[in-house]
């Protein structure tokens, strides 16, 4: 089954990004190959509740089963050692990967207060888009009621663009409101 977020981009996008760029083969066209939905939790250090009730956020809002991040390294400032959960995340791809964009692009950041779109300037350089939320309550499957503290995600689209204006036009094309 194929959403008609991947269709709209068959059918639109594609050829659309074709003329702008003038690609000469089809495979060059960039497209979205993942995106990477991730919570840092340094209270979780104290509360490892948080880190449960983080990860179970993460499965509703995605439908997928959260992996739980370790630190890298030790820091004593922060009472951190190597290999505590400090945060949960989720990679999604194909169907999953459309539904969450369709679902970010027209429920979810319009609900966020005062609203004039997303940043233009938050490329990587290589195409990519980073976007942080401050609270989860923005998805329409959190229950408000049963949250007990708001956190904030980031959420990482990762595109095959080779520069950030590719990367800009394919999400741009995909309904991304950048703000002008």
């Amino acid at each position: 089954m194929k959403t008609s977020y991947f269709e709209f981009y068959e059918k639109e996008a594609k050829p659309a990004l074709m003329r702008r760029f003038q690609y000469k083969n089809i495979m060059e066209v960039p497209k979205i190959v993942k995106i990477t939905v991730n919570i840092g939790l340094g209270e979780a250090l104290q509360n490892i509740k948080a880190l449960d009730a983080a990860s179970n956020d993460v499965k509703l809002i995605t439908g997928q089963k959260p992996v739980i991040t370790k630190a890298k390294k030790s820091i004593a400032s922060f009472k951190l050692r190597e290999g505590m959960s400090v945060g949960c995340m989720v990679t999604l791809r194909r169907e999953r990967m459309y539904e969450f964009y369709r679902k970010l692009v027209t429920v979810v950041l319009p609900r966020v207060r005062d609203f004039k779109g997303v940043s233009p300037k938050s490329f990587d350089g290589r195409g990519n888009y980073t976007l942080g939320l401050k609270e989860q309550i923005l998805f329409p499957e959190i229950d408000y009621d049963k949250i007990d503290k708001t956190r904030g995600m980031n959420i990482t689209i990762t595109t095959t663009a080779k520069t950030d204006e590719e990367g800009h036009e394919l999400l741009k094309l995909m309904g991304m409101p950048f703000r002008s």
